[in-house]
């Protein structure tokens, strides 16, 4: 099993006639993504990657068929126009895969998908990959690296930044462990499926057995796990690593989303927070695996052999 993608799932691309949208419809289509349609207003008639273009989300819908997620590969500035008209018509997750989207435009995003039981992943997301299931985004760059890199198995992966997030699939791959699912949550100070929502996610997959959470200084997620852990409402054992452990007030660690403002979403303030509700903190990235390996052996979670750099 899987989150928020998997083989079911019938995926609108807007944005699909624009440089970004077409290489990623390539990719997304190659791994086995049932993607259905694409809007781009004016361009509705065409063609792309073997998919139809139309003019409207809601005429995409009407004749494609009903949708069950949209990837938006479209200017910043129109994010929040087509994330309102995509939920309008029906469409239930979005992945906002853009950077730069003003944060104003996000918030009202935020309370329309309340209004409409949506939900979104972003915005600045590469997406979320489940491995030989689905891919909405770009996680993986090319569908042939993606299944090389990346194979199914019990650990369910969130993180904040786009690199450490395929990062941590491959070295885990590598360790011998495979992924559930790939969740890049965003790297902007406000997205819709945080890592509190996606962790909530994971304890409900009953093929995720243990969970790796790449979190890094800034805003409140990491506290907010702390949070669910200490409630039981996340049992699964959480393997956590913090970026920007020496970054100081005021600095910007690489995103918007990751930066102190004064004492609060220190490093170690998350770290000493985690810790104490129970979950594994590693303080080197190279640590993680091996201690996924151990989490998983005390749990008699097979694993594959370890393969060669």
């Amino acid at each position: 099993m899987a989150i928020l993608i998997d083989r079911s799932k019938r995926v609108l691309v807007q944005g699909i006639t624009g440089r970004e949208g077409m290489v990623r419809t390539r990719l997304m289509r190659a791994y086995g993504t049932q993607v259905v349609a694409g809007v781009t207003p004016g361009k509705g008639g065409q063609i792309v990657e073997g998919v139809p273009v139309y003019d409207t989300v809601g005429e995409a819908w009407e004749k494609a068929g009903p949708i069950d997620v949209s990837v938006l590969f479209i200017p910043a500035p129109l994010v929040k126009s087509a994330a309102l008209e995509a939920m309008a018509a029906g469409v239930r997750l979005l992945v906002i895969v853009p950077d730069r989207v003003p944060v104003y435009d996000v918030l009202e995003i935020v309370e329309a998908a309340a209004r409409a039981d949506a939900q979104f992943v972003g915005p600045n997301t590469l997406g979320v990959l489940s491995p030989d299931q689905g891919v909405l985004g770009m996680i993986g760059g090319q569908a042939a690296s993606a299944r090389e890199w990346f194979f199914p198995g019990p650990v369910g992966i969130s993180s904040r930044s786009g690199g450490i997030t395929t990062s941590l699939a491959y070295y885990l791959a590598r360790a011998g462990v495979g992924a559930s699912t790939l969740v890049h949550v965003g790297g902007d100070p406000i997205v819709g499926l945080p890592h509190p929502a996606i962790l909530r996610l994971f304890e409900q997959d009953p093929d995720t057995h243990a969970i790796v959470m790449f979190g890094e200084i800034g805003t409140s997620q990491e506290e907010q796990v702390a949070d669910l852990i200490e409630r039981g409402e996340i049992t699964k054992p959480v393997i956590a690593y913090i970026g920007g452990k020496s970054a100081r007030s005021g600095t910007r660690f690489s995103h918007a989303g990751a930066i102190i403002e004064g004492g609060r979403g220190t490093y170690a303030g998350k770290v000493e927070r985690l810790r104490a509700a129970g979950a594994i903190v590693v303080e080197a990235f190279d640590d993680i695996p091996p201690v996924v390996r151990d989490v998983l052996s005390e749990r008699g979670i097979p694993l594959r052999k370890e393969e060669s750099p």
